[in-house]
């Protein structure tokens, strides 16, 4: 498996860099603009045609150096096809963040423990922090195309660094994990020893609902300010949402380590289906980015010599894992409970979806080593 992850290192120029950087930031978000304006006004978005509209310009105009130009153009293409992708009406597209986006060993290298950093005076070469992340350059990582970033006073360069990991083979797997993902307990685990792990999502949701009323009592004043507020307020939502998606992935797939095989719910088409709750609660059943949480969960686990598979999550919450009974009134949504009609069977709700989770991943072993 091939892990692309995004390391945000700082780095510490010295007060004449930090000068150069700045120039370097400010005129490349300006021919951003400018090329911007060529493309939207004209529907250009070939490279070959928009360079020979705009690179003569970005030269002798903007004073850009000629990868720099380069990079303006691709940024300004990859953001006008990003909205056509979304299905987005054709709006001109306007930067405003002071971002500079750095090709790898053409506008920034390593050389003897610095980065390396094209300036319109030329490079520059800057000491950085490595603090928690030593593993990333110890060059068994390729990079990738960064961006240089200024914010809160610092410089940061966000790299996408790459490394193929080799897949785990199942013959190597000892314990098989299920895991269901929800509202009221964001994770829940079974292992193969029958114990489980529950991450209450009870305090989540209330803070996701205390964030949905202070966002609707923004949107209803409409000031200036109040939308500049509600754009902050988003962002820090996002960014607590993330920080939760890392925490839980992080717990379970050091908890349970190497040769483990965890299974998930392929929850493609989730808000759907959650799109039929009622409206008062829909928010918060609809908008958890639980599609974010099974990409943290596979590339930890690739980084731990673990393995993830997703499996269709039909009827995992319904069916019995002791007589595999499958019944609608198996489970209580009200009380989150469930108790087989049959058997008689009982267990928390959530519980049950990873034990049917866990047993499909056993099923999947047996199918794989068998047919080896």
């Amino acid at each position: 498996m091939q892990v692309t992850i995004t390391a945000k290192v700082k780095i510490k120029p010295t007060s004449e860099q930090a000068t150069l950087l700045h120039d370097a930031l400010r005129v490349y978000r300006d021919g951003c603009n400018f090329v911007s304006t060529i493309v939207f006004e004209m529907k250009v978005c070939v490279l070959s045609k928009l360079h020979a509209l705009t690179y003569r310009a970005l030269r002798e105009q903007f004073l850009l150096r000629s990868q720099m130009s380069q990079s303006v153009m691709k940024t300004v293409i990859a953001r006008y096809e990003s909205l056509k992708s979304n299905s987005r009406d054709w709006t001109k597209v306007h930067f405003k963040k002071p971002e500079f986006d750095l090709v790898w060993n053409r506008d920034y290298s390593l050389t003897k423990g610095l980065f390396s950093i094209n300036t319109l005076q030329g490079r520059v070469k800057i000491p950085f922090e490595t603090k928690g992340m030593e593993q990333y350059f110890d060059g068994s990582w390729s990079f990738g195309t960064a961006k240089l970033i200024y914010k809160h006073g610092k410089f940061f360069l966000h790299i996408p660094i790459t490394k193929d990991f080799g897949s785990t083979p199942e013959q190597n797997i000892y314990q098989v994990v299920g895991i269901d993902f929800g509202i009221n307990y964001i994770a829940v685990s079974y292992d193969s020893n029958g114990k489980s792990q529950f991450f209450n999502g009870r305090t989540i949701k209330n803070k996701r609902s205390q964030f949905k009323s202070l966002r609707k009592q923004l949107q209803q004043k409409g000031t200036a300010s109040s939308r500049r507020k509600l754009k902050r307020f988003g962002q820090r939502e996002n960014r607590w949402m993330t920080d939760i998606n890392h925490q839980v992935s992080k717990a379970l797939v050091e908890r349970y380590g190497a040769n483990t095989l965890f299974v998930l719910e392929d929850l493609t088409g989730v808000r759907r289906t959650t799109e039929k709750v009622r409206i008062n609660n829909r928010y918060e059943t609809v908008t958890w980015s639980f599609h974010q949480l099974r990409k943290m969960f596979e590339y930890k686990a690739a980084l731990h010599g673990a393995k993830v598979i997703v499996v269709d999550p039909r009827y995992t919450s319904l069916k019995c894992p002791k007589c595999g009974h499958i019944d609608k009134a198996n489970r209580n949504k009200k009380k989150h409970s469930f108790c087989c009609l049959r058997c008689y069977y009982q267990s928390n709700d959530d519980r049950i979806g990873a034990m049917n989770l866990q047993r499909k991943g056993m099923e999947y072993i047996v199918e794989v080593t068998t047919s080896a």
